[in-house]
């Protein structure tokens, strides 16, 4: 359970988002049971999309800056032999194509071609701005949104299972997938090039995130238990909620007083990784880093004594 400060908990909730709410619904539901305003998420999820949803409680939400740009994992659908406007299953059909030539093995070795480094150009549906507007508003609004390339990993792209059937009289194939990814990657866009590589088209038809970094399903509630069991019961304090994703290195007390200050430490042989500062009484101070020949503060979170 987390330290409770003036302005309410502090720590992480990982909530698996179930279908139907936007990322946004999920943070003012949990604003509402935990009674505090300070609630922040790492990651939107779509509508669509189910899973992991990592939210920031307090001081908390200073740690999802850091938590953005982790790895994540995801459980698909893809369909294959329809393609739509926004590349899932909301979106008007823009093609359909017999897919009954598409083999395990053509399959195979589109799947290898998406993995790896790419230039992905997201969906135009996605929150990426425009001009200052999302591009998701202007394709909405009718407008043709071309967005630019952007670098990708795709670590794992594998295929679970193959179904075979039929819809409006074509031959589709729906493939569960499981792709491994660095943030900023779309699987959406994945289904839609995954589709013109075959010939066919594709799209999604179910999405759901499995991990953020280190925060897996295993450790998500939803919604109805935390209703139930109220928020604090599903709360990873400080320490637990940085446990995860950065090394623990404990300090002794005048250096997490300095540390508190924003004051460097000596080098201690941390190298440039991220480590996240605790106390001897437990306390999260910091995150540092070990740069120019100093331990160096990246993110004070305790107060000065």
């Amino acid at each position: 359970m987390s330290r409770k400060a003036a302005g309410g908990p502090n720590g992480l909730l990982v909530v698996d988002k179930p279908a139907g709410l936007t990322s946004h619904d999920v943070v003012a539901r949990v604003r509402r049971l935990a009674g505090t305003r300070k609630v922040g998420h790492a990651g939107t999820l779509d509508p669509l999309a189910t899973g992991v949803l990592v939210l920031g409680l307090g001081r908390a939400t200073r740690l999802l800056t850091h938590l953005v740009g982790a790895d994540k994992e995801y459980l698909a659908t893809v369909r294959l032999g329809v393609a739509t406007v926004t590349d899932d299953a909301e979106g008007d059909v823009l093609s359909r194509a017999d897919a009954s030539g598409v083999d395990d093995e053509a399959l195979a070795a589109a799947v290898a071609d998406l993995t790896g480094e790419l230039q992905q150009v997201p969906s135009a549906v996605s929150a990426i701005k425009v001009d200052g507007q999302r591009a998701y508003a202007r394709v909405r609004a009718g407008e043709e949104v071309a967005l630019a390339a952007r670098p990708i990993t795709v670590r794992t792209f594998e295929v679970l299972a193959v179904r075979r059937g039929t819809a409006e009289g074509l031959a589709v194939v729906d493939a569960d997938v499981r792709v491994e990814c660095t943030s900023g990657t779309y699987v959406r866009a994945l289904a839609r090039d995954l589709g013109a590589a075959l010939g066919t088209g594709g799209h999604l038809t179910a999405l759901r995130r499995a991990r953020v970094g280190g925060y897996g399903l295993d450790a998500a509630a939803d919604l109805d238990a935390l209703e139930r069991d109220g928020v604090p019961a599903h709360l990873l304090g400080m320490v637990d909620a940085a446990r995860p994703t950065f090394p623990l290195w404990p300090v002794d007390a005048e250096q997490a007083r300095r540390l508190a200050h924003g004051q460097r430490l000596a080098p201690a042989g941390l190298g440039p990784e991220t480590v996240a500062a605790v106390s001897p009484d437990g306390v999260l101070v910091a995150l540092v880093a070990e740069t120019g020949g100093a331990v160096r503060p990246v993110l004070v979170l305790s107060d000065p004594a």
